[in-house]
């Protein structure tokens, strides 16, 4: 019988996507974060914060995947 071996590309492909993505929000993070507290802008903690959030979702995703791939 014969078994598929799973796809080990498109799985660490997947994973780096993950890694861009938190890249991205990280950066959002640090900037509005930076503005909340140098100049006390209310707005700009409302985005940070929806940021964090963002990569909270991401790397769970990417543990996921992380996980998943070791597995194989």
């Amino acid at each position: 019988m014969y078994f598929r071996r799973p796809n080990f590309k498109m799985t660490f492909k997947i994973m780096k996507e993950l890694i861009e993505k938190i890249n991205e929000q990280y950066e959002i993070f640090a900037t509005d974060a930076a503005l909340q507290v140098e100049s006390g802008n209310k707005a700009a903690g409302t985005r940070a914060r929806k940021a964090t959030l963002e990569m909270t979702k991401l790397m769970k995703e990417f543990r996921k995947v992380s996980v998943e791939a070791g597995k194989k």
